[in-house]
């Protein structure tokens, strides 16, 4: 470890807060969650910490977005991102301070949890920004906090952007972001190139004719089409996808009809599309399109079926020479818990910060599994059964998984705003 690096290290350590504090500030974000679009005791929570730091701070972005501005002399302005929203799902972890917390939905009551770790992103950026401000003595440049809305319907970033953020802070030279995952505590992955996939959604409403289910043959029965429609957009992937590249297409909600003697007159699908390369997901989206035209038309559809995309997002793409810098810093600090994984398949609405501007940006992983367990599963070849986000069962361990975030999001900062 070269002087520099390690005075890095010194740095982090010095400077980093009491955990105790943040780990009761992470407690009650846990136990309160908040859906997309509804963050806004969560987003008070960042701002007022903020705000007692002494950042200049902007509310009520593009929703419930928060951004804070730290000016520390000349240098690069370096942009480091958090989510805050949570997740429609009905908490099973048993964690003493797990979400009991449920809002009114069309149907009734709709439970509230953070099943994706934004309370983890919204903490340790919290206790981050604490450190660098702690430490401003030790870098130069100008740090923007900003804390997202509405992720999980990846349409927060955008958002803010089409209510001027930047406007109202600086465009910023670097942009950097993490997301905790299904992967050992304490562990951080850097990653260069693809790292999330483009996500592409779409409601879909399939006509036929409604009528008694004792005489079919008055009919056109929407619900055999839509089967047939699930299970012929199931050999995308597998007939016009090129072997080696990913895709990934899912029917996640199928609803018709409302009795067992009726043929309904219509049936609604939801799917959702999940691509790295481009020309594949250009494909891969216009199959989709005409695998429900045809399915229709070969029914003898009278009317055409709805396809209505609800949202898009772009993948995101790591920058190389980012990640080089960053590997120098968190190689020598992190160790052997610096590992490597392969890119899942989900998605994120981040890299739109940077794109907007014109600036490279990186996001990392970092765990949250208990070691032990993490080990043990390890062992039996049964990683693929741990929990993983998006699960009633998702509760990464408070520690190490908390010092890590804070750790990591502050080294990652101080990477770029170094004296």
């Amino acid at each position: 470890m070269n002087p520099e690096q390690s005075k890095l290290g010194e740095i982090i350590d010095r400077y980093r807060p009491e955990i105790g504090e943040f780990e009761d500030v992470y407690r009650n974000i846990h136990a309160n969650p908040e859906l997309s679009g509804q963050e806004e005791q969560t987003a008070k929570i960042a701002s007022d910490h903020l705000e007692s730091l002494g950042f200049e701070v902007i509310t009520k972005i593009g929703g419930h977005g928060v951004a804070g501005i730290l000016r520390n002399g000349n240098g690069p302005t370096i942009l480091v991102r958090a989510d805050m929203d949570a997740l429609p799902v009905k908490e099973q972890t048993n964690l003493p301070y797990a979400s009991k917390k449920e809002v009114k939905g069309e149907s009734g009551p709709k439970p509230v949890m953070h099943a994706c770790g934004h309370d983890f992103h919204t903490t340790s950026l919290m206790a981050a920004s604490t450190l660098l401000q702690r430490a401003r003595e030790h870098w130069s440049g100008t740090l923007l906090c900003v804390f997202q809305p509405a992720e999980e319907h990846l349409d927060g970033a955008q958002a803010m952007l089409d209510d001027g953020l930047y406007d109202k802070i600086p465009k910023p030279d670097i942009v950097l972001a993490q997301h905790v995952i299904c992967m050992r505590a304490g562990s951080v992955n850097l990653r260069a190139g693809p790292l999330l996939t483009a996500a592409d959604a779409y409601d879909v409403r399939v006509y036929g004719r409604g009528g008694h289910g004792s005489a079919p043959q008055t009919t056109i029965d929407p619900i055999v089409i839509g089967a047939s429609i699930v299970t012929k957009l199931q050999s995308i992937v597998s007939r016009e996808v090129t072997p080696g590249k990913l895709a990934v297409v899912t029917c996640g909600s199928i609803h018709a009809g409302s009795s067992s003697n009726i043929i309904p007159a219509h049936l609604d699908l939801q799917l959702n599309v999940r691509t790295f390369d481009a020309d594949v997901r250009e494909r891969v989206c216009a199959a989709v399109h005409r695998i429900i035209k045809a399915e229709c038309a070969a029914a003898g559809v009278e009317q055409s079926p709805d396809i209505k995309r609800t949202f898009s997002t772009p993948s995101t793409v790591n920058d190389g020479r980012t990640i080089d810098s960053l590997r120098e810093t968190f190689g020598p600090y992190f160790g052997k818990d610096l590992v490597k994984l392969e890119p899942p398949a989900a998605s994120e609405d981040f890299s739109l910060l940077a794109t907007a501007v014109g600036a490279p940006y990186v996001m990392w992983m970092f765990g949250g599994v208990d070691e032990k367990v993490w080990d043990d599963a390890e062992s039996k070849g049964t990683l693929h059964q741990l929990p993983g986000n998006h699960s009633p069962f998702f509760a990464p361990v408070l520690q190490p998984t908390l010092k890590t975030g804070i750790d990591a999001m502050a080294l990652g900062a101080l990477t770029f705003l170094k004296k």
